[in-house]
C-alpha cells in the first residue's frame, strides 16, 4: 500500500516534488508534517489541523508508550481511532526521546534501557519492541529505533552509535518484514554526527537493508545552522531518488527551504507549536513576538498575505491581550497560524518546483524577510 513516485524537479536544484501513497491516503511533497507527540498538536483539533492544509501528522513512540499505552490505544484500532485523524500518521520510533527526556538511560546491543521521565519506572524499548508499539499504534510510516549522539561527539562514540543503528534497523526490518501485513511501511535513518564520512557509512549500511523511505537523523542537536546544512548537504543526495527522503526535527522555515533545494522530501519540528506557546508568530516577512508592545493597539493581523483564520478573523491587538492575559485562546490561535504557515511554506514550494520557478521562489523567500 506504500509508493512514492516523483512527479517534478528543479532544473537549478535538487529541489523536487512527488506523492508518497500510504493506506490512509496520499500526502504530496515537499510536506511539513505537525508534531502530534501525544496523540494531538498541542492545541489544536483534527478538524483545524485540516483547515490548516495539514496531509499527516507525527505522534511519539515514547511518549504514547508510556502513556496511554499500547493497551488503551490498542482497545481503539490504532491511533487513528484514538485521536479521531483519519489521515496518514508517521510516529518516530522513541530513540531519540530516550537521548533527550529519559533518565538514567543506558544503551546496550539489547536496546534502550531508561527510567521514564514521568514517574522513573524502568523500561526497555528494544528494536522489536519499537516495532510492535508502533505496530499497536497502527501508523502509516514507522521508524527504526537508532542511537542519537550529542553535540559535539567523539569520532569513535559516533561511529559505534551508527553501527549499533544499522544493527537495531536489521532486527526492526526483521520483525516488520514478518508480522506486518503490508499497510504500515518502515524507513531507515541515518546517524554519524557530522564527520561526513561517518554519515556516508550509516547511508550505506541503511540502504543495503533496504527501506520503504530513509531517514537523517541526529541534526538541530546544537549544533550550529552552517555545519547542520553542509552534513544534509552532503548526504542527502547520496540516498536513493526513488524514495523519500525525510529530515528529522528540523526547523527553521529557512531550514525548510534549503533542505528542499537540496532535495528532501519531508520535514517535522515542534517550533509551530512551541514557538506559538511562547508568543512566536512566523509571517512572510520574519518572525513576531506579539507581546511587543508595539502591537497594543495594532489592527492588522499578523500577516496580511495569510489567509489562515487568526488572520482573517484577528487583530495583533487582540492576539497581543488573549496572550498577555495568559487566555487559552492565545495558544490555538497563535498555533493554528503557524502550522498553517509551515504547512503553507511546503504548499508553496511545490507549487514552485512543479512550475519550475523554485529558485525565484528562493529569492522572493528571503527578499520578503530582509525587507
Amino acid at each position: 500500500m506504500f509508493d512514492f513516485n516523483v512527479s517534478a524537479t528543479c532544473q537549478e536544484t535538487r529541489a523536487r516534488t512527488g506523492v508518497i501513497e500510504t493506506a490512509h491516503g496520499p500526502v504530496r511533497t515537499p510536506v511539513f508534517m505537525p508534531v502530534g507527540t501525544l496523540g494531538t498538536v498541542k492545541a489544536m483539533s483534527p478538524e483545524e489541523l485540516l483547515q490548516c492544509g495539514a496531509q499527516i501528522i507525527l505522534g511519539n513512540t515514547y511518549h504514547l508508550y508510556l502513556r496511554p499505552s499500547c493497551e488503551v490505544i490498542d482497545k481503539f484500532g490504532g491511533l487513528h481511532r484514538f485521536m479521531h485523524w483519519n489521515g496518514p500518521i508517521l510516529t518516530d520510533s522513541g530513540g531519540f526521546q530516550v537521548f533527550s527526556l529519559a533518565q538514567l538511560a543506558k544503551i546496550s546491543e539489547e536496546g534502550a534501557a531508561f527510567q521514564s521521565h514521568i514517574d522513573g519506572s524502568p523500561h526497555l524499548i528494544s528494536p522489536e519492541k519499537a516495532i510492535e508499539i508502533q505496530m499497536c499504534l497502527d501508523s502509516d510510516i514507522m521508524m527504526c529505533l537508532d542511537q542519537c549522539v550529542q553535540y559535539p561527539a567523539d569520532r569513535e562514540i559516533t561511529r559505534e552509535a551508527l553501527e549499533l543503528t544499522a544493527r537495531w534497523a536489521e532486527r526492526c526490518k526483521s520483525v516488520w518484514r514478518n508480522r506486518t501485513d503490508g499497510h504500515q511501511a518502515l524507513f531507515g535513518i541515518v546517524q554519524g554526527g557530522m564527520f561526513k564520512d561517518l554519515r556516508e557509512l550509516s547511508a550505506d549500511l541503511t540502504v543495503s537493508i533496504g527501506f520503504n523511505g530513509y531517514a537523517i537523523g541526529g541534526l538541530s542537536v546544537g549544533e550550529p545552522k552552517n555545519v547542520m546544512l553542509e552534513t544534509a548537504d552532503h548526504i542527502l543526495p547520496g540516498l536513493p531518488v526513488s524514495h523519500p527522503k525525510y529530515v528529522m526535527g528540523v526547523g527553521m522555515p529557512e531550514d525548510l527551504v534549503e533542505l528542499v533545494a537540496m532535495g528532501a522530501d519531508m520535514f517535522d519540528c515542534v517550533l509551530p507549536t512551541r514557538n506559538a506557546r511562547n508568543g512566536q508568530l512566523f509571517t512572510a516577512r520574519g518572525s513576531l513576538n506579539i507581546s511587543n508592545a508595539r502591537f497594543r493597539d495594532d489592527p492588522k493581523p499578523p500577516d496580511e498575505t495569510c489567509d489562515c483564520y487568526t488572520c482573517r478573523n484577528y487583530s495583533c491587538a487582540y492576539l497581543r491581550h488573549l496572550y498577555m492575559a495568559r487566555e487559552l485562546l492565545a495558544y490555538r490561535l497563535n498555533t493554528i497560524h503557524n502550522i498553517h504557515y509551515f504547512v503553507r511554506l511546503a504548499d508553496d514550494m511545490q507549487s514552485a518546483i512543479t512550475a519550475q520557478r523554485f529558485s525565484e521562489f528562493r529569492r522572493e523567500f528571503y527578499h520578503k524577510r530582509d525587507g
